[in-house]
This record gives structure tokens, C-alpha cells and sequence, in this order.
């Protein structure tokens, strides 16, 4: 065992990794480590490596596929391009996500999600939102594209028909917020067409 004396004068003891067995199982455990996502927590509003998702009032109540996106640091906080010239962080523009799609950070180039989500960030924080050509999902599509996510050109419709299907709800109340609106909306269409 060694003793390490730090800048502060405190000492912390260490012991080198062993050859055999314990330092095979060492190597592992830090390679490991290295590449682990940490877990969602949906109380913090952590969603690390996701897409995220919430509902856009009166918009998702007519198109429940359609609502408001943003990606996550390897932290968890969100990053959106929630208006015109302004990225959130950690405060997304309509809301808590209701429905989250954890993406795979092996599959991007080494190191590169944090700097690639910040990278998209910056260039959003200089352009005007425009809901149908440049909007949130494009944010998200740039952010992926710069880190070569699966190698794949990515796109706010691409983005809009996988988190349909990928995404995954983050509790009743997600689930609730998500569908209920619209199904009141369209409950209440056909009842008066029935009636009528």
C-alpha cells in the first residue's frame, strides 16, 4: 500500500492494482464505467442520452404526435430550442417530459455527445424558430448529426415517427398528459357527430 500526500496535505492510501485475477477484474470494472449511462431519474428530471419529450398545449390536443422536443446531456439536463435565439437548459419550454427514448452513446463517435448537444446549442441560441422548417426536433436532428449518431442523417420527421414509436412514457401522469386532452378533444367530436 501507498500513500499519496495531496496539494492540501491530506493523504490518501491506495493499493496498485494487483496482476491476475483482482486486476483483470479492476480493468474490467473501469472500462465498464466509462461507458455506462447513469440512471433516468424521473423526480430530478434527469434523462441522460434521451430524447425527451412533452405535449404542446391546444397543438398536441388536435395531433398528439406532434409536440415539443429536446435532448439530453450525459448529466441528464435537457437542452431544448425552446424560442426564438434561446436554448433551455434544465427548464423545458412547455414543461416536465412525458415521454423519453434513451439513445445508445456507444453509438456516436467517441466523447463526442455532450460536445456535439452544446455545439447544436450554440448555433440554435442564433436562429429564429420557425415551427415548421426549424423548430425543436431540428435542434435535436442537428445535435445527432454532429456526434454521427448510427451513421445516419437525422431529421425532424425521422425524429417525430421514432420517438412515436421508441418513446417511452414516464409514468401514469406522462401517459395522462400525453393522451388524455386529445381523446376528450376527439371523444367530444364524435359524440356531437353522433348526436347530430
Amino acid at each position: 500500500m501507498s500513500t499519496l500526500r495531496l496539494m492540501d496535505h491530506q493523504e490518501v492510501n491506495f493499493s496498485p492494482p494487483t496482476s491476475g485475477e483482482n486486476g483483470a477484474n479492476m480493468a474490467r470494472d473501469s472500462k465498464i464505467s466509462m461507458h455506462e449511462t447513469q440512471p433516468v431519474d424521473h423526480k430530478r428530471v434527469r434523462y441522460p442520452h434521451c430524447v425527451v419529450w412533452t405535449p404542446i398545449p391546444f397543438l398536441t390536443w388536435l395531433f398528439p404526435f406532434i409536440g415539443h422536443m429536446g435532448i439530453a446531456m450525459s448529466s441528464g439536463v435537457i437542452r431544448d430550442f425552446a424560442a426564438p435565439y434561446y436554448v433551455s437548459e434544465d427548464d423545458m419550454g412547455f414543461g416536465k417530459p412525458t415521454k423519453y427514448w434513451m439513445l445508445d452513446q456507444s453509438q456516436a463517435r467517441p466523447n463526442s455527445w455532450d460536445v456535439s448537444v452544446s455545439e447544436a446549442s450554440e448555433e440554435y441560441k442564433n436562429r429564429m424558430h420557425n415551427l415548421c422548417c426549424d423548430n425543436c426536433h431540428s435542434h435535436v436532428a442537428m445535435a445527432l448529426n454532429l456526434m454521427q449518431y448510427k451513421g445516419q442523417s437525422w431529421n425532424m420527421i425521422k425524429l417525430c415517427f421514432l420517438m412515436l414509436i421508441f418513446g417511452r412514457h414516464t409514468g401514469i401522469g406522462g401517459f395522462l398528459k400525453t393522451w388524455l386532452p386529445a381523446l376528450i378533444f376527439y371523444g367530444i367530436i364524435v359524440a356531437l357527430v353522433l348526436i347530430l
